[in-house]
């Protein structure tokens, strides 16, 4: 699976942070959407999208991190875009809770709230977490797709 990865200035040593965790230590193959040096002038909507685009091109078989101080100005981006399902995640609980049930495929994170230890284990429930497949949670997401459909 591939990873796409951005963020902000606010983001971006945790960025730096999860992109080696995930390449060095978990194994993924990461792709770094920026931003890839420390801009405090940058804006979070520029990496989002490049995130969130990416992943909306094969929602299945890719995933997406979107860092922001609060992790909120990520998140509303990431789900402007077709295919996307953006959770923002400040435990473990809910980073589990949203691929089990959403099947999630963007996890925005908030640096300014989370550790760096906190972030790695929500990313990596996140990543080990896979969609429970019921009816009623598929239903949802139906709803959800015919939602992105009407618009």
């Amino acid at each position: 699976m591939l990873i796409y990865i951005g963020a902000d200035h606010r983001g971006f040593e945790l960025k730096n942070a999860l992109e080696r965790y995930l390449k060095d230590e978990a194994g993924y193959e990461v792709e770094d959407c920026g931003n890839t040096n420390y801009d405090p002038a940058d804006d979070y909507p520029d990496f989002a999208a490049r995130v969130a685009s990416k992943v909306s091109l094969d929602p299945k078989n890719s995933r997406g991190i979107v860092i922001c101080g609060s992790g909120v100005g990520m998140d509303v981006v990431a789900n402007k875009f077709k295919n996307i399902r953006s959770a923002l995640a400040a435990t473990p609980d809910q980073a589990m809770s949203s691929r089990r049930d959403d099947d999630t495929n963007v996890l925005a994170l908030a640096s300014d709230f989370l550790t760096e230890r906190e972030a790695k284990k929500i990313l990596s429930v996140w990543l080990q977490t896979d969609f429970c497949g019921e009816e009623k949670y598929r239903r949802r997401i139906e709803k959800i797709e015919k939602i992105e459909e009407e618009r």
